[in-house]
């Protein structure tokens, strides 16, 4: 993937200050919008660091963290937001990677998160700037083809939830009673557990929270019309009869979906 040219003095310039972050083997990226390849003109830039073990001692990591941080500060007065460098061990990415492809699926909440930190969808979707020791090409090389168990692992706990809902009879005294907050958060969690399935489903890596519509369009295996009927069910309106509609949308989905999973043979 090319970088766009007007990123190019951007990285030229962060890419030895991330470095300093670190030591021993490691590898400079950049993960979000632009490790997705769905960067526009608004998007910031999310440089990562693997590494071996973060520069030592605490004093050292901190003047080092200081020069990253004057940069970034001097290219935001030009208009470029660099949401900073996140460092994170070999090791630790390692375990994760492992824990996920034994169909686990370890979750991580984090506060800029929605539906939680998925690594799989970091360490996929990453342009890569640097990485002289192949540690990224060593996690892609683990991750293609897409694997079996974390396909079924993530179509068990998805499928799970949908089943679940889908008959569930508290689902339908809350619309018969219009509480438009639960049917908003419920609305929004069965909408993700439906995309959850259709990237596992097309053998294809979670996008993260952002975007994610752009891909499932092009999946291959997908119920019809589902990005326009997905935008349609999370903004219902407040006509009468609304909550309704939406209700009855979601089951529609849910019911597709599923009959696809079984069709394919996968449930």
């Amino acid at each position: 993937m090319q970088f766009p040219p007007e990123v190019c003095p951007v990285i030229d310039e962060l890419l030895p200050l991330c470095r300093a972050l670190g030591e021993g083997a490691c590898a400079v990226s950049i993960g979000g919008s632009y490790g997705k390849g769905t960067f526009d003109k608004i998007s910031d830039l999310d440089f990562r660091l693997f590494c071996e073990r973060r520069l030592a001692p605490k004093e050292a990591y901190q003047e080092a963290h200081a020069r990253l941080q004057a940069a970034i500060d001097r290219w935001a007065a030009h208009g470029v937001t660099i949401d900073g460098c996140w460092v994170r061990t070999v090791q630790e990415i390692d375990a994760q990677v492992d824990a996920w492809l034994s169909g686990t699926l370890p979750r991580v909440d984090l506060v800029w998160t929605i539906w939680g930190y998925h690594v799989l969808t970091d360490v996929y979707n990453q342009m890569i700037i640097d990485d002289p020791d192949g540690i990224i090409a060593r996690w892609h090389s683990r991750l293609s083809p897409y694997p079996p168990q974390l396909k079924q692992a993530i179509l068990d706990k998805h499928l799970k939830s949908v089943r679940y809902w889908r008959n569930d009879y508290h689902y339908q005294h809350k619309v018969e009673r219009g509480d438009v907050v639960f049917l908003a958060s419920l609305t929004a969690r069965l909408v993700h557990d439906l995309i959850q399935i259709l990237f596992a489903l097309n053998e294809t890596y979670y996008a993260g929270d952002g975007n994610n519509l752009v891909f499932v369009e092009h999946f291959e295996h997908v119920p019809v019309g589902f990005v326009e009927r997905v935008h349609t069910v999370l903004y219902p309106g407040t006509g009468d009869g609304a909550l309704e509609e939406q209700y009855r949308q979601v089951c529609a989905l849910i019911d597709e979906t599923v009959a696809l999973v079984q069709d394919l043979g996968q449930a």
